[in-house]
């Protein structure tokens, strides 16, 4: 039996952490420099939210306000936008950019992108279990050589977390389609000028950089705890 802290195998774990230190610390710093820059054109990020999705049909889609920094989301389930106050009633490039990307995500939600679909539909429902129970199953089958359902306990932890990590991997083109479908109604509607899209375009490719390093992170993970089963 090897234990889940086996030296042999951290070091898959050392890349990963560092790279999810460094998405931090980008979308952070991104995100509070471009929080300083106006938007020319004056916009809040309450009043792009609300255009796109009025433009597009979905006037019964709300815009609130969240609390807490970098709380932006979409709910599918209640249908609402959820903005952080400095992006909701900011009138900076960050919060302009954001707003976007977040309705991006309605619009998906709307059009029945199918990544997004597949995500919600069939991929959340088992990658919620499985990351709630997979760490029960691992460490019980790291101590206990015992069968569930004719399967080794060790084996169904993994499974279930690795449906954890396809949850991460189909979560990528979903992030990266809201936020090329926000620069392009960015543009398109006029809420910024040209000159500001690569703005922009920082701004949520800091953020895109986080789903990356969460990714990754999981897939190393999901290595290291094969790697342990394989010597067990």
């Amino acid at each position: 039996m090897m234990p889940i802290y086996d030296l042999q195998s951290m070091w898959l774990l050392i890349p990963a952490i560092l790279f999810t230190l460094y998405a931090q610390s980008k979308v952070k710093s991104t995100f509070k420099k471009y929080l300083r820059v106006p938007s020319k054109r004056g916009y809040s990020g309450y009043d792009v939210a609300r255009d796109i999705l009025d433009r597009n049909g979905l006037r019964d889609i709300a815009v609130e306000r969240s609390s807490g920094s970098l709380s932006d989301h979409y709910d599918p389930r209640k249908r609402v936008v959820r903005l952080s106050p400095e992006v909701h009633q900011g009138r900076s490039m960050a919060s302009v950019a954001v707003a976007a990307h977040e309705v991006g995500h309605a619009l998906q939600h709307a059009g029945g992108y199918v990544p997004l679909v597949i995500r919600n539909n069939f991929v959340l429902p088992i990658a919620s279990f499985g990351s709630k129970t997979a760490w029960i199953f691992i460490f019980g089958g790291l101590f206990f050589q015992i069968q569930l359902f004719g399967v080794d306990l060790l084996d169904l932890g993994i499974l279930l977390f690795a449906a954890a990590v396809l949850f991460q991997v189909v979560t990528l083109p979903v992030e990266f389609n809201a936020s090329t479908r926000a620069i392009a109604l960015l543009g398109d509607y006029g809420y910024v000028e040209e000159s500001e899209l690569p703005g922009a375009k920082k701004v949520l490719n800091a953020a895109a950089l986080t789903y990356v390093a969460a990714m990754a992170a999981a897939v190393l993970q999901l290595l290291r705890l094969i790697m342990i089963r394989n010597r067990r």
